[in-house]
């Protein structure tokens, strides 16, 4: 089966167990508000924090997955979730429940790390990330329906995110413990794609910022401004995921075929508005349809961006930053949403963030209008048998003739081609006009000549040649 059919299921339930936390951003503030002796402010200040850690173990890990090895930092990642929102979840001191939720939170964002950077690597990483998404909306989906009714304890949702987090955690196993070879020597170069990959970064922290910003505080509008109560409320978070899952399901069928400017540009247009009316929402049918609206395109524009920032790196380093930049924005979304609804109301915080993701809509189009995937052939090394060329002896002929003229010359001949040369007109250098023979002459030690070595030794009859005229010489 090829690698686009196969399924990587650890990587989508470690997507899922990462994610869950934003997910459930509404109902966390809402219970810690409630539960708790905090003001609302408060309540979203420690959801920001758990979700700062959380991008902040994107940063530290983005370039380090194959150093630790994505199975290690996958486990680790997830026990740290389970102890983290596990003391928050069981503890009613606030600096328990705050710790925890920092922990939590790094834990969250070191698996969201492990999984973006693995379907980075996938032949279709936008196919991965559509299931992902799919897994995270279905999920949390079912726990707005059940959380209000299990209790108003302030725990309720960090156990919930606790408990996916063991339940994912034997699946970690079917991990690779290293990254394979050939993508360790691809990845050692510098990161492609700067100023597109920072603009991206930068644009994707505004958009979360905005998006969240709503869905930190979506749950006290609903109960505060339109008046409806928490099953209600619940309800309409839960109907939203559902028509999420639609959206994210065409987003897959779609697939590439839109490009990825359309989906990114329009969608976030479309965000905008639905913000702006699920802000300014009095009842039910006006809260309701900015929030179902809001969570059909969220999923679908998010699936396209993670994916159009994989696409420029094949090691997954751009997914991992624009991923965490995201988380950064995620973080700081349920404090601007506080502050900005305590200070000039809800609606008014509406129309800013509306304008504020019309201006991000740009820079965001502009980069998906230029798709860069990383041009990268992975050649499988293929091991070629070493053959051993057997040596064949080419027989040389032997210069007997010149080995005998070596043989006969004495020191008389010598001494009288000296006298011969010492006559000449040019016997200021005698030697200019002996002729280079390339004989042995006797008298001469053989010793001082250095061998000529030939770059490849045969056997056979060259070498005995050689033999046979230096021994004729020798023997003068």
């Amino acid at each position: 089966m090829s690698a686009r059919t196969t399924t990587p299921w650890p990587l989508v339930a470690l997507f899922t167990a990462g994610y869950l936390a934003a997910y459930l951003l509404p109902t966390t503030v809402g219970r810690l508000d409630a539960g708790l002796p905090l003001s609302a402010t408060q309540a979203g200040a420690i959801g920001s924090v758990l979700l700062l850690s959380s991008a902040s173990a994107g940063f530290l890990l983005a370039s380090r997955v194959d150093r630790f090895g994505p199975r290690r930092l996958a486990r680790a990642g997830l026990l740290l979730a389970v102890a983290g929102y596990g003391t928050a979840a069981l503890s009613t001191a606030l600096p328990l429940v705050v710790a925890g939720a920092v922990l939590g939170g790094f834990g969250s964002g070191t698996a969201t790390t492990v999984a973006a950077t693995g379907i980075a690597g996938r032949p279709d990483p936008h196919r991965v990330t559509t299931l992902g998404l799919l897994g995270v909306s279905a999920l949390a989906g079912a726990l707005y329906l059940t959380i209000p009714h299990l209790g108003p304890a302030h725990g309720v949702p960090l156990a919930a995110i606790a408990v996916t987090a063991l339940l994912v955690l034997p699946l970690t196993g079917r991990l690779p413990a290293r990254s394979p070879a050939t993508r360790t020597v691809r990845s050692a170069g510098p990161l492609p794609h700067r100023r597109s990959g920072l603009l991206l970064a930068a644009a994707m922290l505004f958009w979360s910022l905005a998006q969240n910003s709503l869905w930190g505080v979506s749950g006290r509008i609903g109960l505060t401004q339109a008046g409806l109560g928490e099953v209600t409320v619940g309800a309409v978070f839960a109907v939203g995921l559902g028509a999420g899952l639609l959206g994210v399901v065409s987003a897959g069928v779609l697939g590439p075929r839109l490009g990825r400017a359309l989906p990114i540009g329009l969608g976030t247009v479309l965000i905008a508005g639905c913000i702006a009316v699920s802000a300014a929402a009095s009842d039910l049918t006006s809260f309701a349809t900015g929030e179902i609206a809001w969570n059909t395109l969220y999923p679908v524009v998010l699936s396209y961006v993670i994916g159009l920032a994989a696409s420029m790196d094949r090691r997954g380093r751009w997914a991992v930053l624009v991923g965490s930049a995201s988380s950064l924005g995620t973080a700081c979304g349920p404090l601007t949403g506080s502050l900005l609804s305590a200070r000039a109301g809800y609606p008014a915080m509406g129309l800013v963030l509306a304008a504020g993701l019309l201006i991000v809509a740009v820079p965001m189009t502009l980069v998906a209008r230029r798709p860069r995937r990383s041009q990268v052939v992975e050649i499988p090394v293929v091991e070629i048998p070493v053959v051993e060329i057997p040596v064949v002896e080419i027989p040389v002929p032997e210069t007997v003739a010149v080995e005998v003229a070596a043989a006969r010359v004495t020191r008389a001949d010598v001494a009288d081609m000296a006298d011969l040369l010492a006559e000449s007109p040019s016997a200021e250098d005698p030697f200019t006009r002996l002729p280079d023979v390339g004989i042995p002459v006797a008298g001469i030690p053989l010793d001082a000549v250095p061998a000529q070595r030939e770059p490849y030794g045969t056997a056979g009859a060259r070498h005995a040649g050689a033999t046979t005229a230096v021994s004729g010489a020798e023997g003068l």
